[in-house]
C-alpha cells in the first residue's frame, strides 16, 4: 500500500519503501510469493495499473541490486537462493520492461531497471540478448538528450556483460561487441569536439559546448570499453589502435575527473604489454618474445604520446597559496596517480627513455631561469617532479641525463615547493648517486642542497632530513671524508640555537643517516665519532635528569624520551658491537639513575627499555660485561612496578645469551622471578584481559626460553605453573596476547617431540598429560565460539 501510496513521489520516499520491499523479498522465499513467484506477484500487483507502473518499475530496479547487499540480515544460503530466483527470472524481466517500452515517459527508469538486471552474474544466453530490443533501445538512447544518462549505464553493464566467463567469454559475445564498439566508437566526433572547446576554455561560443555530464558520460563508455578490451586491444590491431586513440583523447581533457576514468585502461594495457603470463598462447620463448616486440613496438608511440598528456597535472596553480587543506589533498592525490601512470609508461618504454622524455622539459624550464623579471618556477618544479617520480627505474649507471640533473639542482632559485621537489629527487635518486662514477663530484653541492632544506619550512625539512638519511645509506663509503662537516650540521641542528627546522621525527633520520656513515668507518676512527654523535643526546638527558633531582615536581615524559630516543637510534644503526658496548657502559650509571628516578613512568620506561634492546640486538655477547647489572635493575623494577616493557627487554637477552652456558645460573634465576611475579598477577581471564601487554610480553619470553634455553624454564620449579597460567589466558580476546599463550603451548609440544628433546620429554609429559583433558576442552570451547573466527588456524 506504501507503495502505491507514493507511486508519483517524492523520488527518496518510493525508492527507500522499494529498497523495504526488495529485502523482504529476500527473506521471503519465491513459494511463499505464489505460483509465479515474487517477480510475478509484484507484476500483478502493480504492473496492470498505469499509474503504479512507475513504482513497479522503481521495485524491479532495486530488487537485483539488494541481492548482493549484505545490509540484510539473511542467512546466507537464503541469500543464495534470492540470488538464483533472480537468476531464473531474467529473461521474464526483460519482457515486463520490453512492454513498458512503449511509454515514452517511462523509458529512462526501463533503461536504469534493464542495467540493475544485466549485473546479475547468470541468466539471459548471448545469443538472445545481441538481438534483444532492449538492447537495442539502450543503444538508441545514446544518441537521445533525454535518455543519454540512462542509456550510459545500459551500454556500460552490456560491455561489462561481454567479458563475463558466465556468459562465455569474448568469443561467444563477439557480435554484441561489434555492435557496441561501432556505436560507442560514432561518439568520438561529439566528444572531440567537447575536447577541443574544453581545451580552449573561453575562446569559443559557450552556446556549442556540451554539457558536463554528458561529456563526462561519452568518457566513461570509452574508459569502460578500454578496461574491458584490454587484452584484444593489446593486440595492437587497426581495430583497436582507433579505440585506444579515443582513450588518448580522454585522457587529454582538461577535467582530471575525465582523464582519471582512463588511468586504470593505461595500467592494465602496459601489464598485458609487458608480463610473460599474456603471452602463454604463443608456443615457445622465440614466439613469445617476437610477439611481445611487436607490440610494444607499436605501443611505445602511444604510451610517449600519453606520458606529455599527464605531465601539466603535476602543475601547482597559480592560486595553489589560497586553497583549502582539501584542495590540497586533492593536488596531492593527482600528483600521486600521475606518478603512477608515469611508472606505467616506463615499463613500456625503459627507464632510459622516459628519462630523456621528462628531461627535456626540465631543461628547457632550466633554461629560462634569471631570462625575465616573471619567471614561473612551477614548470620547473612540475618536470622535476615526474623524473623523481620514476627514478625507481632510472638505471644506476645512467651517464648521460641525471648528471647534467645533479648539476642544476644547486644552481635552482629559493622557493619552498621547488626545493621540497629537489630534495625529494635527491632521495629518489640516492643509489644513483652510491653507484654512477660520477657522483661524487656532486655529492658536496648535493649536501648544500639538503642542509639548505633544512633551514626554510618544516615540510622542506622533513623531505631533506630524509633525503640525507638516503644519500648517506647509499653513498656512506665516500661520505666518510664529509663526516666533520656532517657532525657539525647535526649539533647545530639538534641544539635548538641555530636556523634549522628539524622536528624529532627529522632528527631521528639524521642520527640515522650519521650512524650509516659512522658504521663504514675504519675500526680506529669509530669509537671516536661515535662519542661525537653520542655527546648532544647524552648531555640532554643528563641535564633532565639533573632538573628533575632538584625539582620538587615531576617533568614531563617527553623531556626524557626525546633524547632516549635519539640514543636508541645510535644503538640500532651504528653496526660496532665493540663501540656500541663501550658507548653504553659509558651511559649506564645515567640509565641507572634514570631507572631510579622514573620507573613508575611507563612512557619514559618504554623508551628506555628500546634503547637497551636496540643495544642488546646490535653488541650481542660483547654487551655480557654489563649485561648483569641491567638485568638486576629490569628484575627489580619489574618486581615493583610490573611493567612488561622490562619482560620484553628480558625476552631479548634469552635470544642473545639463552645458549650460554656461563650465564645459565644468572638467567634461571631471573626468568624465575619474572616469571612468579608475572603469574601472581595472572590468575584469572579477567586479570588476563586487563593487562593484555603484561601477558603478551610474558608468554614471549617464555617462548623465547622454550626455543633458546629450554632446560633453564623447563626444569626450573616455575614451569608446571606457567603452563597453568597460559592455560587460564587461552580464551583472552586480545589479539597479540592470545597469539603468544597458544605459541608458547605449541612450543613446549614441538621440544618435546623434536630429535633434541628426548631430555625434556619426560618432565613435559608430566605436566601436559595431567593437564590433558582440561587443555583440550579450553581449545574446543575456542573453536566453537569462545575465540573470533579469525583465531582458529591459530
Amino acid at each position: 500500500n506504501l507503495v502505491k501510496m507514493f507511486c508519483k513521489g517524492p523520488n527518496k520516499v518510493r525508492t527507500q519503501i522499494s529498497i523495504a520491499m526488495a529485502s523482504l523479498a529476500v527473506h521471503v522465499s519465491a513459494q511463499d510469493w505464489g505460483s509465479g513467484g515474487h517477480l510475478n506477484w509484484v507484476r500483478d500487483e502493480f504492473g496492470t495499473t498505469p499509474k503504479f507502473i512507475p513504482s513497479f518499475l522503481e521495485l524491479l530496479t532495486v530488487m537485483p541490486q539488494e541481492a548482493y547487499s549484505y545490509k540484510i540480515a539473511a542467512r546466507p544460503e537464503r541469500r543464495r537462493q534470492f540470488q538464483k530466483e533472480l537468476v531464473a527470472s531474467v529473461e521474464v524481466a526483460f519482457n515486463l520492461f520490453s512492454s513498458c517500452w512503449a511509454v515514452e515517459e517511462l523509458r529512462e527508469q526501463v533503461l536504469d531497471a534493464f542495467s540493475s538486471w544485466l549485473r546479475l552474474s547468470n541468466g539471459i544466453p548471448a545469443s538472445a540478448l545481441a538481438s534483444h530490443n532492449l538492447v537495442q533501445a539502450s543503444i538508441a538512447g545514446l544518441v537521445s538528450d533525454n535518455l543519454f544518462d540512462a542509456a550510459v549505464n545500459a551500454v556500460c553493464e552490456l560491455i561489462r556483460y561481454t567479458v563475463s566467463e558466465s556468459f562465455g567469454g569474448i568469443q561467444v559475445q563477439m557480435p554484441l561487441i561489434q555492435v557496441l564498439v561501432t556505436h560507442v566508437m560514432g561518439l568520438r566526433p561529439r566528444f572531440a569536439a567537447s575536447l577541443k572547446s574544453a581545451q580552449a576554455e573561453s575562446g569559443l561560443d559557450q552556446t556549442n559546448m556540451e554539457d558536463e555530464e554528458t561529456v563526462k558520460g561519452m568518457a566513461r563508455l570509452f574508459a569502460e570499453m578500454g578496461d574491458a578490451y584490454a587484452e584484444m586491444i593489446a593486440t595492437g590491431s587497426q581495430e583497436s589502435m582507433m579505440i585506444v586513440n579515443a582513450i588518448l583523447e580522454v585522457t587529454s581533457h582538461p577535467d582530471y575527473d575525465i582523464a582519471a576514468m582512463t588511468f586504470n585502461f593505461w595500467h592494465s594495457l602496459q601489464l598485458i604489454l609487458t608480463r610473460r603470463e599474456y603471452y602463454v598462447s604463443f608456443q615457445n620463448d622465440a614466439a613469445i618474445d617476437a610477439e611481445k616486440e611487436r607490440r610494444l613496438t607499436i605501443f611505445r608511440p602511444i604510451f610517449e604520446l600519453l606520458v606529455s598528456l599527464v605531465c601539466f597535472r603535476v602543475t601547482y596553480p597559480q592560486n595553489y597559496n589560497q586553497w583549502s587543506m582539501e584542495n590540497l589533498t586533492d593536488f596531492k592525490q593527482t600528483r600521486y596517480a600521475v606518478g603512477d601512470m608515469l611508472m606505467d609508461a616506463a615499463s613500456v618504454l625503459g627507464g632510459q627513455n622516459i628519462l630523456n622524455i621528462l628531461s627535456n622539459n626540465f631543461f628547457q624550464a632550466a633554461r629560462n631561469i634569471g631570462n625575465d623579471a616573471s619567471w614561473d618556477w612551477r614548470p620547473l618544479e612540475a618536470s622535476l617532479y615526474c623524473i623523481r617520480a620514476i627514478s625507481r627505474v632510472v638505471p644506476t649507471s645512467e651517464g648521460l641525463v641525471m648528471p647534467q640533473i645533479m648539476d642544476l639542482l644547486p644552481k635552482l632559485p629559493l622557493q619552498s615547493q621547488l626545493l621540497h621537489t629537489e630534495c625529494l629527487t635527491i632521495a629518489g635518486y640516492s643509489k644513483w648517486l652510491g653507484t654512477a662514477p660520477s657522483a661524487p663530484s656532486f655529492l658536496p653541492s648535493v649536501i648544500e642542497v639538503l642542509i639548505r632544506g633544512m633551514t626554510t619550512t618544516q615540510d622542506v625539512s622533513t623531505a631533506a632530513s630524509m633525503a640525507l638519511r638516503n644519500v648517506c645509506d647509499a653513498c656512506r663509503d665516500k661520505l666518510a671524508g664529509s663526516l666533520e662537516g656532517l657532525f657539525t650540521i647535526y649539533h647545530k641542528s639538534v641544539s635548538g640555537q641555530s636556523d634549522y627546522k628539524l622536528s624529532n621525527d627529522n632528527a631521528l633520520q639524521l642520527i640515522e643517516a650519521l650512524s650509516k656513515v659512522i658504521t663504514s668507518l675504519p675500526a680506529e676512527h669509530v669509537k671516536r665519532a661515535l662519542e661525537s654523535l653520542c655527546i648532544p643526546a647524552v648531555s640532554a638527558l643528563q641535564q633532565v635528569i639533573t632538573r628533575q633531582a632538584q625539582s620538587s615536581q615531576q617533568l614531563s615524559a617527553n623531556q626524557y624520551t626525546v633524547p632516549i630516543d635519539r640514543i636508541a637510534n645510535i644503538f640500532r644503526f651504528v653496526k660496532y658491537p665493540e663501540a656500541v658496548t663501550d658507548a653504553f657502559q659509558k651511559m649506564w650509571p645515567i640509565f641507572k639513575a634514570l631507572f631510579i628516578q622514573r620507573a613508575w613512568d611507563m612512557t619514559t620506561m618504554e623508551r628506555l627499555c628500546r634503547a637497551c634492546k636496540y643495544a642488546v640486538r646490535t653488541c650481542g655477547k660483547s654487551m655480557a660485561v654489563i649485561m648483569g647489572d641491567m638485568l638486576q635493575e629490569v628484575q627489580m623494577q619489574y618486581k615493583a612496578h610490573r611493567q612488561s616493557c622490562f619482560l620484553y627487554l628480558a625476552s631479548e637477552v634469552i635470544k642473545v645469551f639463552g645458549s650460554d652456558p656461563s650465564c645459565a645460573n644468572y638467567l634461571g634465576g631471573l626468568i624465575t622471578e619474572l616469571f612468579q611475579h608475572t603469574i601472581d598477577l595472572l590468575k584469572t581471564i579477567q586479570e588476563f584481559t586487563s593487562r593484555p601487554d603484561i601477558a603478551d610480553d610474558c608468554f614471549l619470553l617464555a617462548s623465547r626460553c622454550i626455543r633458546y634455553c629450554p632446560h633453564l624454564l623447563i626444569f626450573s620449579s616455575i614451569f608446571a605453573s606457567l603452563v597453568d597460567c597460559a592455560m587460564a589466558g587461552i580464551t583472552i580476546q586480545h589479539r597479540e596476547a592470545c597469539q603468544s599463550v597458544l605459541t608458547f603451548l605449541t612450543d613446549i609440544l614441538d621440544v618435546g617431540m623434536s630429535p633434541t628433546g628426548n631430555q625434556y620429554r619426560s618432565v613435559i609429559d608430566n605436566v601436559m598429560l595431567a593437564r590433558g583433558a582440561n587443555l583440550t576442552r579450553i581449545l574446543v570451547a575456542c573453536l566453537v565460539g569462545a575465540l573470533p573466527e579469525s583465531r582458529l588456524e591459530e
